[in-house]
């Protein structure tokens, strides 16, 4: 059962821009000397300048767009504000549904969960099947709302066994703080922060299985059609890929950089939080990010949601990109597969 505490997903179709992608078309080996976009990568920014390659981007980022959710990087995408975003793989399928045009450009695999089930304080929730019957927190088009449905999967429940609360990802914490959900999926370093608060009034966290595997650079393909950005989107997820692995390589810096000043966590909670994630992979092979994202249409799809209709995932890739950043990265970097 689907209730609704805040809307946040619009879930009927809309006009495209009209614009046709040539993926036949070979990607630009060079960056055009105008080029520029505007990319909501607000991690990737972060990364960029603690490694010292902000000032050498061969491009203009004409804005670094302060958004994270999937339904407000569609609607940026929509308003031509936002030329290319990092979200997980549900966000591609959300925007697909309502007839935007995207195309993903750049896949980065995760072999372990990143979020975690938190519960309102004074719950009485310790295992998946005590789910049954709770509010959780959902949002359709959002890492979160695959973790939730793969969560009850998982506890043998169905979406008509909870009430889902339709809410932005943003919105969790404030509703778990007030008690309007049980339930809410949490990733870091906002779950840490939450529990040091809260957990003295009972709430905690559940651990699941669930893996929303998928983090992913992807562009309207109102973007991709243009040369000139189409030149700096292909140069830009190098940058993400090569940002990626140097966090993961200098960790005291990353912790320092993003998790104690930028996100206001100790070192020794970034710590902790950098160990559970795991070591970055960039398969340069994409069939099985695309099965990944196939069985993430098939799931919501089951759920009823998006109107229930399924279709072939890899519509929201664009192949061009597949070995882009394999040049960028070491070899290390590139071989971990899918597994669901």
């Amino acid at each position: 059962m689907i209730g609704c505490v805040a809307t946040a997903l619009t879930l009927t179709s809309c006009a495209d821009s009209g614009e046709q992608l040539d993926e036949s078309k070979a990607l630009p080996t060079t960056v055009a000397p105008d080029a520029e976009i505007s990319v909501a990568t607000a991690k990737t920014k972060v990364a960029l300048t603690a490694n010292g390659e902000i000032g050498k981007i061969p491009f203009r980022v004409k804005n670094w767009a302060a958004i994270t959710g999937g339904p407000d990087v569609i609607q940026g995408f929509k308003g031509g504000s936002v030329d290319l975003a990092t979200n997980a793989g549900m966000p591609s399928i959300q925007a697909h549904t309502q007839g935007v045009k995207t195309k993903i450009v750049a896949v980065q695999v995760r072999s372990l969960p990143t979020q975690k089930l938190a519960t309102a304080p004074g719950t009485d929730i310790s295992t998946l099947q005590d789910l049954r019957g709770k509010r959780i927190a959902f949002s359709a088009g959002q890492a979160q709302g695959l973790v939730v449905l793969q969560s009850l999967k998982d506890a043998g429940l169905s979406v008509d066994d909870v009430t889902l609360v339709e809410l932005n990802s943003p919105q969790f914490l404030t509703a778990l703080q007030g008690k309007q959900v049980d339930v809410a999926p949490l990733g870091e370093p906002v779950l840490t922060k939450y529990l040091k608060e809260f957990g003295p009034e009972g709430a905690r966290s559940i651990h699941t299985d669930a893996l929303d595997a998928l983090s992913v650079l992807w562009a309207p393909v109102s973007a991709l059609a243009d040369d000139k950005k189409l030149s700096a989107i292909t140069e830009f997820a190098k940058l993400w890929a090569k940002g990626e692995v140097w966090q993961w390589e200098n960790p005291d810096k990353w912790i320092d950089a993003y998790y104690v000043k930028d996100q206001g966590v100790t070192a020794d909670d970034g710590r902790r939080i950098i160990d559970s994630l795991g070591q970055p992979y960039f398969p340069t092979d994409w069939t099985d990010a695309i099965k990944w994202e196939q069985d993430t249409v098939d799931l919501v799809t089951d759920a009823g949601l998006f109107g229930g209709k399924s279709f072939d995932a890899s519509e929201l890739f664009d192949r061009r990109f597949e070995k882009v950043i394999a040049g960028a990265i070491p070899d290390k970097y590139k071989t971990a597969p899918v597994v669901r």
